[in-house]
């Protein structure tokens, strides 16, 4: 049987996915956690064969989750879960030596059968469009979470709008807002979105 430790900050997402992978027999999903500090806490009195962690989450992402993982020496294998795929990202994971990286949209069955060959075979397993970004070396300097901002900015969505469907608050979302323009050399959120779309950052 596979333990597994299923780390997302969107409640319903999680819950589905956790769901889904009960459903396979020789899967039990022992935690969810809504963010890093939950699983470094889990980690305190619990053992897993695998962490399933969204590379972005609140108190301690991903790979910041990862690095204090590898520095007190956790056994336990990781698959990150990301909804870009980012060069930047792939790079730090790499480096850690962290197991899988896949796409959220991942169809089930690939996501089951990732786990499976990452457990029993000791395989890295990384989505191939995860792949072709870092082969081509692209530069994204935004997060995830700044990503997905700016691709519902562009879709005309307003900040309390932005907040609601990434279960923010407004105020996160301005200082995202704010994160972003010196980051792209913007003067507006229009600006940004232009910006990032002509980099082919979203």
């Amino acid at each position: 049987m596979i333990r597994l430790l299923l780390a997302d900050d969107q409640n319903m997402l999680r819950g589905a996915m956790a769901t889904m992978l009960d459903l396979e027999e020789d899967f039990v999903v022992i935690k969810q956690a809504a963010n890093g500090e939950e699983v470094l806490q889990a980690l305190q009195t619990q053992t897993f064969d695998l962490l399933i962690l969204d590379i972005e989450m609140p108190k301690y992402d991903g790979l910041e989750v990862v690095k204090q993982m590898r520095q007190n020496s956790r056994k336990e294998k990781v698959l990150l879960l990301t909804t870009f795929s980012t060069a930047a990202y792939v790079k730090e994971a790499m480096k850690m030596k962290v197991e899988g990286y896949l796409l959220k949209d991942t169809p089930s069955e690939q996501l089951a059968h990732a786990v499976r060959d990452i457990v029993y075979h000791g395989r890295t397993i990384i989505s191939p469009e995860i792949t072709y970004q870092f082969v081509q070396g692209v530069n994204n300097p935004l997060s995830e979470r700044e990503m997905k901002i700016l691709s519902l900015a562009e879709k005309g969505f307003s900040t309390k709008q932005i907040a609601a469907e990434l279960f923010l608050s407004p105020g996160t979302i301005r200082n995202y807002f704010s994160e972003l323009l010196d980051k792209l050399g913007a003067q507006n959120r229009s600006q940004a979105v232009y910006i990032a779309k002509e980099k082919e950052y979203i």
